[in-house]
This record gives C-alpha cells, structure tokens and sequence, in this order.
C-alpha cells in the first residue's frame, strides 16, 4: 500500500521523542475513552443513566468517554466498570516491550462479552 502525505509526515513527527509520547498518551486516552462508551452503550445506558448509578454527574461520564481526558482515577474506572459489568486491568511494562510505532500497545477490544446478565448479578449482588 502506498504511503500517504499524512503517513509519512506522522512517521517524521514520530521520531521526536516528546511528541512520540504524547502520541501513545493520546492513543491510550482514546482507547480508554471508546471502551467505556461501547460498554455504556452495550448496557443500554445512557450518560446520566450511568451517572446516576455510578453516583456522579454525567459531566463526568462525558469527560470519561473524551478522547483528550487523562484524569481517570482508578477508583472512578473502577466503579463505572462495577455498573457495566466490566473489570478493570492497568499493565505497566518497561518502554523497551512497548510497540515500536509509538502508538497504543494493543489495539483494544471494543465489543465485549458479558458473562452473566445483569438481573443474576443484582440478585447476587443488591445494590440500594
């Protein structure tokens, strides 16, 4: 396949360290970003549904689901994956192992599996 104009300008701005890691931030933002709002949608809910039940605001369900937000907290991402029945899982790995082009390591999965319905889940698990 024939290299674009945009594929080898990316592939010069690559080879600047600082923008290189911005670049894989960026993609790791994004990947977080499309995961939470596949799940949301998959569950049938809407924003402020999912707010309500994670008991914030949907402001911050948004700012979840934005490509350009970075201040995910563990406890947050924990408590939205708990509601649509999802885990959470963070890999820390040296730069060495990470993936040569700079972008995200994996590409993420965004059509997911749930194991159990969420009614068997409220019955093992009621919530108030």
């Amino acid at each position: 396949m024939k290299a674009t104009n945009f594929d080898r300008y990316l592939k010069e701005q690559l080879s600047d360290p600082a923008f290189a890691r911005r670049f894989k931030q960026a993609g790791q933002a994004w990947d977080v970003a499309l995961q939470i709002a596949a799940l949301r949608q998959r569950a049938g809910l809407s924003q402020k549904e999912l707010a309500r039940r994670v008991k914030t605001s949907q402001q911050q369900i948004c700012r979840l689901e934005s490509p350009g937000y970075e201040g995910h907290s563990l406890s947050m991402l924990r408590r939205v994956a708990r509601e649509l029945s999802a885990r959470v899982r963070v890999v820390i790995e040296p730069e060495e192992a990470a993936g040569v082009n700079g972008v995200a390591e994996t590409s993420a999965i965004y059509r997911t599996k749930r194991s159990r319905s969420r009614r068997s889940d409220r019955a093992k698990n009621p919530r108030n």
